[in-house]
């Protein structure tokens, strides 16, 4: 699996990062849906492996005091909140989405 993250240029810790985030923000629901078990994990898997590195690199252009760049600390941080923030930020654009495209109520 690591040689497949590789080719796409994914790092595989920032994977496990932001799947872990997907997995506490599925297990911290107050209402437990299938869909959001499954789907949560992999939304932040997805979104850490592809927000991260802007995110850090972001950290770094705006001079935020962030630990040694060499250290992937950050880099793992970032990818967990991004992995939690994931579905929420995807819940909330589907409710704008839908509100929008959503046929006006005939009273």
């Amino acid at each position: 699996m690591h040689d497949f993250f590789d080719v796409l240029g994914i790092k595989s810790p920032v994977v496990a990062a932001g799947l872990a985030g997907g997995v506490l923000r599925a297990l911290s629901r107050h209402r437990y849906k299938l869909r959001e078990m499954i789907a949560s994990p992999i939304c932040g898997a997805l979104a850490a492996a592809y927000l991260t590195p802007p995110v850090v690199s972001y950290f770094k252009a705006t001079a935020l005091p962030i630990p040694n760049p060499a250290d992937d600390t950050t880099t793992l941080a970032a990818a967990f909140l991004i992995g939690v923030s994931a579905m929420w930020i995807s819940d909330i654009l589907f409710e704008a989405i839908t509100r929008k495209f959503r046929p006006a109520r005939e009273e």
